[in-house]
């Protein structure tokens, strides 16, 4: 009897569960894409940041990481320091190999630059691989270079190619300022003079940063190492990677990884924190220290974290909507029903199995809806990747159950408003009309 009544309730009220059940769709559909998208969005909000450079850098022990970024020489501890460009492909073999994006290393010097005629400029030779085919220790390859890392330049001409051997002249980028003190433009050949050394490049692209590179000449790794006197050897590396957000057992670590607990240690040095993946550098490089560029790395947390956030206000706040929207309408429809409840009460029915039979109409109408919002959330959520990310947001099995508690959660509390109307009703007043 119990189960006819329900299914008689809902055929006779099929326009209002209709729009209950819509109601929850929605709800459900905008609760799911957000969740997915949440779940996602880290790998995928880190790799759109990984384009605008890099979060570590690579240096010699001992080396000054002032003198690094701001070429500061002699006297600096940085011009009789370096790192072997061989060992380079280890990076790619750490245990977080696949989180590193790009990487490239750099030669710096400075250098005597003319041309056409003109008188000699000292500026800051930069030796890099541009875009390099890298052979790793595991018998794999990687292409990677500064071009992946800087493809944010805005950049006069082209991209400078890799420097094979072949060409007589190897191609070089020039910052606008350096190219504007210089008077060079793209195309021109000119000459760089360091320590009795000569070498000729020609410029290949005119770049703008916006930042101190626009100061810079950049040429290729080996023609800087030839004209430094400096064969196989870097002066730092800039690494991209996939970073997790620091927290408190990361800020730990980074000061002391020695004194963590053994459990702790491998909780950290398994998951993606910068300061794991420096760690896991130094043990790959002879030689090395790495530091995170704490302003990148924190921001890409900060931003991560905060969209995150975002998502999670518009699930509830969409689900907020959907319990308002229910409430309403089954509000209404108990109103409707006044006399039928009142005469089901008049004949003896206890409040208990009334409210339940009202409640299992709702919950059989929500779960339908539900189990709809959910596959048209997906749906919502492939188009978030592809028009937010370019790419496809991975399905998780984890948002079912949570769509699905959350379904059940907001279908209750939508109720209740009605439940509470229908305990208040009373027989006599409604067969009464009153």
């Amino acid at each position: 009897m119990f189960w006819r009544m329900i299914r008689g309730s809902l055929f006779r009220q099929k326009g209002k569960m209709l729009l209950v059940a819509l109601t929850i769709a929605l709800g459900a559909s905008l609760a799911a894409a957000m969740l997915n998208v949440m779940f996602d969005v880290g790998d995928k909000v880190n790799q759109e940041l990984k384009t605008y450079g890099a979060n570590i850098n690579v240096i010699p022990q001992g080396a000054s990481l002032l003198g690094d970024l701001y070429g500061v020489q002699e006297g600096a501890g940085v011009s009789d320091k370096f790192l072997e460009e061989e060992e380079l492909g280890k990076i790619k073999t750490i245990f977080w190999a696949f989180n590193i994006v790009d990487f490239a290393p750099y030669l710096t010097l400075r250098a005597q630059v003319a041309a056409g005629g003109r008188a000699a400029g000292e500026v800051k030779v930069e030796g890099t691989w541009f875009s390099h085919h890298l052979e790793l220790p595991t018998g794999e390859a990687v292409d990677t270079g500064m071009r992946n890392m800087k493809n944010w330049w805005d950049v006069s001409g082209s991209w400078a190619d890799e420097f094979d051997g072949n060409s007589a002249v190897p191609p070089a980028m020039i910052g606008t300022a350096a190219a504007e003190r210089l008077g060079l433009k793209t195309g021109d050949v000119f000459t760089a003079q360091s320590g009795g050394r000569e070498a000729r490049f020609i410029a290949a692209g005119i770049f703008s940063s916006g930042g101190s590179e626009d100061d810079s000449v950049y040429v290729p790794l080996a023609a800087a190492q030839e004209l430094a006197a400096r064969p196989g050897k870097v002066s730092r590396v800039e690494v991209s990677a996939l970073t997790t957000p620091d927290n408190e057992l990361s800020r730990r670590a980074a000061q002391d990884p020695g004194g963590l607990s053994i459990k702790e240690w491998e909780t950290w040095y398994c998951t993606a924190y910068v300061s794991a993946i420096c760690y896991q550098i130094d043990e790959a490089l002879t030689g090395s220290v790495s530091k995170p560029l704490r302003q990148v790395a924190e921001s890409e947390g900060a931003i991560l974290e905060k969209t995150q956030l975002l998502m999670l206000l518009i699930t509830i706040l969409s689900l907020a909507g959907s319990a308002l929207g229910i409430s309403n309408l089954v509000t209404a429809a108990v109103m409707e029903r006044s006399q039928e409840i009142g005469l089901l009460k008049a004949v003896g029915a206890l409040d208990g199995p009334v409210s339940l039979l009202v409640l299992t109409e709702i919950i059989i109408t929500g779960i339908a809806g539900g189990a709809a919002g959910y596959f048209l959330g997906l749906g919502f959520a492939r188009i978030i990747g592809h028009t937010v990310f370019s790419s496809a947001i991975s399905i998780k099995p984890q948002v079912i159950p949570l769509t699905a508690a959350l379904v059940l959660l907001v279908t209750l509390a939508g109720s209740l408003p009605a439940v509470r109307l229908l305990l208040s009703l009373r027989p006599a007043e409604v067969l009464h009309g009153r």
